[in-house]
């Protein structure tokens, strides 16, 4: 039977109509009947994440396992000027936060960079990008839940692998799922305790440790080498990412015309702030020794404080734990965006009406990250994750100034880029200048990547037309 669907614009604009060759399906209203317990379409969805919720969403996504180990990462590749590659980075991630401010502030259907790649593009240039941002949360999820094991067997070695690493990888998406199932309160209440748990001893190793920073070991005595420079770019931007999952869920978002600028602006700008100050303190109390540390943070707290280093293990869990939970109410939101377009089964767009959440969304996305992340064996979705990342930013960057030019607002007072373009132009070029170090066999795999999402979304063209 046809599926019954309310088509459209979503946009309208500050001056004259303009049109758009994207529309999405609007809104459903919720109804319920004694055989149906499930709703479709954003107006489902309850708008329930505030200011301090979606700050510390974004801020939970970008700070995840990768920080733990980062310091390390940069102090091999480029030395004492570590530091450098992170405001290098801030200067390259500050216009791309400048950008979703603006493409969220003006498309507020859930999606995120979909949606907001769709609207200025059309829907098959917002279907790549989802895609493909969807293969990348999923080789990411997959992976910090894999690396989350690997915490927890530092402090319990029994779950290092077989049964009991399987068990615990099931309990952690199976709770996860539970919790997300609960509401968008829920979840967000969440990642506000997780992030608040995570943070803490971070601050308290930045601000305690700067006090014990020598001198001498973060005194930069050379530039690093261009090469150099650019292989911590990337590992940089990598930490820096995930902006654009928490930012998913415009339509669980109180005001995203307003909601959406703030909270990114200020989430980046606190997460800059913590990486230079985490670099700095890792490296002026190890020194050389922090290149060969696995454990830079630990070992940071435990030359410090005996005992310290403990605690910085069960950080990192409990950050890992954060960013899988946020990486779940974000990706399966964008999950939902995809069958609530058709792109997708339609089950997958159907909200309960009790808890107001895309529950089949949820668990698939959550059974495919466990999967995943069972296996262990996801290289090749890895190897893709950060190309994809850049190419969604790209994309989102362009797509920001695509829209203001046009002069789309769904709703409220949009976000203005200062300057028109000269923002996106700065976010594109720096991107530019990252994909460029990505090597060979990483340009390949993204390569077939995008061929295959191209070709999928030629399929799902066929089996729509056909259900039409």
């Amino acid at each position: 039977m046809q599926r019954q669907r309310t088509l459209q614009a979503i946009i309208s604009t500050d001056s004259q109509p303009h049109g758009t060759p994207f529309e999405l399906i609007q809104p459903m209203r919720v109804t319920s009947t004694p055989t149906s317990q499930v709703a479709t379409g954003d107006a489902a969805l309850l708008r329930a994440v505030g200011f301090w919720a979606l700050s510390a969403a974004v801020v939970n996504m970008i700070v995840g396992g990768g920080i733990f180990a980062l310091p390390a990462a940069l102090a091999k590749t480029v030395g004492t000027a570590a530091p450098i590659s992170y405001l290098l980075g801030a200067l390259t991630i500050i216009p791309i936060a400048l950008c979703f401010a603006a493409a969220g502030s003006r498309v507020t259907a859930t999606g995120g960079p979909y949606t907001y790649v769709g609207a200025a593009f059309g829907p098959f240039a917002g279907f790549v990008i989802g895609v493909l941002m969807w293969v990348s949360n999923v080789a990411s999820s997959g992976g910090v839940a894999a690396g989350l094991t690997d915490q927890v067997a530092h402090l319990s070695p029994a779950f290092a692998s077989g049964v009991p690493r399987a068990t615990l990888l099931i309990l952690i998406y199976t709770a996860l799922s539970w919790l997300n199932a609960r509401g968008v309160r829920a979840g967000s209440r969440a990642i506000l305790s997780l992030a608040a748990i995570k943070l803490t001893p971070l601050l308290i190793l930045v601000i305690g440790g700067l006090f014990f920073v020598h001198a001498d070991f973060i005194r930069i005595d050379a530039l690093p080498s261009l090469p150099a420079l650019g292989s911590s770019m990337v590992l940089v931007m990598f930490a820096y990412s995930g902006m654009e999952t928490a930012l998913v869920p415009s339509a669980e978002m109180t005001n995203p015309s307003r909601l959406v600028p703030r909270a990114t602006v200020t989430a980046i700008l606190f997460v800059v702030l913590l990486y230079v100050g985490l670099q700095i303190v890792t490296q002026g109390i190890l020194g050389d020794s922090l290149a060969d540390s696995a454990t830079p943070l630990a070992a940071t707290a435990g030359a410090l404080w005996p005992g310290a280093a403990v605690l910085l293990l069960i950080t990192a869990t409990m950050s890992m734990l954060g960013f899988l939970q946020g990486n779940l109410l974000g990706t399966s939101r964008l999950v939902y965006a995809l069958a609530r377009d058709g792109y997708l089964p339609s089950l997958l767009a159907r909200v309960t009406t009790k808890t107001r959440v895309p529950i089949f969304a949820i668990v698939v996305h959550a059974g495919i990250s466990c999967t995943l992340a069972l296996i262990g064996n996801f290289a090749a979705l890895v190897l893709i994750s950060g190309g994809a990342i850049c190419l969604t930013y790209f994309a989102t960057s362009v797509a920001a100034w695509a829209l203001q030019r046009r002069g789309v607002a769904e709703q409220g007072k949009p976000f203005m880029l200062p300057g028109g373009a000269m923002i996106p132009f700065i976010a594109c070029v720096a991107l530019a200048l990252v994909l460029i170090t990505l090597t060979r066999v990483e340009w390949l795999a993204i390569s077939i990547a995008v061929a295959a999402v191209v070709a999928l979304y030629g399929v799902m063209s066929w089996w729509r037309s056909r259900r039409a």
